[in-house]
């Protein structure tokens, strides 16, 4: 366990304010710097640590991000339920296998993931669909193996999957994309909860950073949550900002990797 030093307090609470701006801004993509932030920024040594401490803060922090969505009536809870339930075992398979790998590959391997999610957030997202969708047979469906699949990822890097979940949603549901990065949260919490007491039982889980973590991302998702009502002018344009600063991150972690 590393040693909670006055800097590597201040690092924790810091990246735990990173992650909840941008997870409260965007309701998917800000949870794929927490396991970067406890590596390079707080010190973590194990990926394999730094992943389960990471997935359980993501957890912590969507649970406060999806009450202030929740309060203005933005979350579709019965399809964001079937979505995050039907992938709950995907999660718990993926991190289960997560944890057979070595740490430098699975580092790699998160390095990509986190190409990917930025390449996605640099796709245009028309703001349509219908703000009442209702569930049905039909719509149960088409969720239940998305989220199944959503689930497997998110388990498997150790993130919140938000941008798999979000065009997910609107795919199977036709809602709106404010309301389907809203309702992502409920998966980001619950594929987070599993997959943190999966790394838990293991050892793998730092509770002290997570802790910190969650401190500093209820500060940054209290921030996070005013700056998304006021931005929707230029979400396009701070989307495709956050989307470079994640590829920078992704080419850094892969380079790392690579050379040990």
């Amino acid at each position: 366990m590393i040693e909670l030093t006055a800097s590597v307090v201040a690092a924790a609470l810091s990246s735990g304010a990173v992650v909840g701006l941008f997870l409260a801004i965007f309701g998917g993509g800000g949870s794929v710097l927490a396991a970067p932030l406890l590596i390079y920024l707080v010190g973590v040594r194990d990926p394999h640590v730094a992943i389960g401490t990471s997935a359980a803060a993501v957890a912590a922090n969507a649970v406060f991000n999806l009450m202030g969505h929740w309060r203005s009536g933005r979350v579709r809870w019965p399809c964001a339920s079937v979505f995050a339930f039907s992938g709950l075992a995907g999660s718990l398979v993926g991190s289960t296998i997560a944890q057979l790998i070595d740490g430098r590959a699975l580092l790699f391997a998160f390095a990509l993931a986190m190409a990917a999610i930025a390449l996605s957030m640099l796709r245009p997202n028309a703001e349509t669909g219908s703000p009442d969708v209702r569930i049905d047979w039909l719509k149960a469906r088409r969720l239940a193996p998305l989220g199944l699949a959503t689930g497997f990822a998110a388990g498997f890097f150790g993130i919140g999957g938000g941008f798999l979940i979000v065009p997910g949603l609107m795919l199977a549901t036709g809602m709106t994309l404010a309301n389907a990065s809203a309702s992502s949260l409920v998966s980001v919490a619950v594929f987070g909860a599993a997959t943190s007491s999966n790394y838990a039982v293991s050892g793998l889980v730092d509770w002290r950073l997570v802790v910190l973590l969650l401190i500093g991302g209820i500060a940054g998702g209290a921030v996070g949550l005013k700056i998304a009502h006021q931005m929707a002018a230029r979400a396009s344009l701070a989307r495709k900002l956050f989307a470079a600063l994640v590829l920078c991150v992704a080419f850094y972690v892969g380079a790392r990797a690579l050379v040990g």
